[in-house]
């Protein structure tokens, strides 16, 4: 015998919760509450103080003025600021997009093919680089890095400060070493989500690994493709890990955005114009947000 719903019933509609509205917004209210307080009013407070010659010394520590935007002008005219911002976009482009996005991408399609057993093993040791506390990592990597017993002069053969004399590659490599395991687990998940009849038939069709790669695999994991690129993208560019390495320098060629803001805040005691690049610094995490989300709004069309 069939139940029945009954006529009219709130479950029996599609599309509507048996919660109402307001039990809703309750269970939704803790989580509301933690974005408003640590997100929302530190970004909007920022701006703020963005906008005011505020310094952590002085008469302006005391009785800050309202500048507007002279410090925002003051940013586009600084050739430091422009410099770092320069450094920033190579520190992204070569340790995110070019370094963990692709080799987290190989190390899955290798991966794939491997038994489930060695794929464990291997993701297993892989993911240590991950979880590893930033601050480890970055005085292990100095260690590796060392001139006079560094451990990449012992395998190399060869005598090279390589913070000193190849600063940003330096950067770059310790980024990588430290991100991709993300990147390759994430692309693993995606690569085990598509339906293996899938790439057995082109097998069979005669495709060539590349072919399935390009045909079948990165159609597939588009979605995946572009939420690990958004991530490893606002993390890298927000990354304040090389401080721990060359503290922007030398000379300042390793003094990307959030060591540069750190510089004019603390060092420097700018306190508002350290806000107002941090300001900058947002628009441009929120611009880059909103170009991903597009490109995958229009992968679904």
């Amino acid at each position: 015998m069939k139940s029945k719903t009954v006529k009219g019933s709130r479950a029996a509609r599609p599309g509507n919760s048996v919660l109402g509205k307001g039990a809703a917004t309750a269970f939704l209210s803790p989580s509301l509450l933690f974005i408003g307080v640590f997100l929302l009013v530190p970004a909007f407070w920022t701006l703020f103080l963005g906008l005011t010659d505020y310094k952590l010394v002085g008469i302006e520590a005391l009785n800050p003025s309202f500048i507007g935007l002279d410090n925002f002008a003051k940013a586009l005219q600084d050739p430091q600021f422009l410099s770092s911002l320069k450094l920033t976009i190579v520190y992204v482009l070569g340790s995110a997009i070019f370094g963990q996005a692709l080799l987290g991408f190989i190390l899955a399609w290798v991966l794939n093919e491997l038994s489930p057993r060695v794929r464990s093993a291997v993701e297993l040791i892989v993911i240590f680089s991950w979880i590893v506390p930033g601050s480890v990592v970055a005085f292990l990597w100095f260690a590796f890095y060392n001139k006079e017993e560094g451990t990449l002069n012992a395998i190399l053969g060869v005598n090279i400060d390589w913070l000193l004399d190849y600063p940003m590659l330096s950067i770059i490599i310790f980024n990588i070493w430290r991100g991709t395991a993300f990147s390759m687990l994430l692309f693993s998940a995606a690569i085990a989500s598509i339906p293996k009849s899938h790439i057995e038939v082109a097998r069979v069709a005669g495709a060539s690994k590349m072919q399935q790669l390009r045909n079948i695999v990165l159609p597939s994991a588009r979605s995946y493709i572009l939420t690990n690129l958004l991530l490893i993208t606002l993390w890298t560019f927000n990354d304040f890990g090389p401080y721990l390495l060359t503290g922007g320098g030398p000379g300042g060629q390793t003094q990307i955005l959030p060591i540069f803001i750190y510089d004019s805040a603390l060092r420097y005691l700018d306190f508002g114009y350290g806000s107002a690049i941090a300001a900058i610094m947002l628009l441009l995490n929120l611009i880059l947000s909103l170009i991903v989300l597009r490109m995958s709004k229009k992968g679904k069309k």
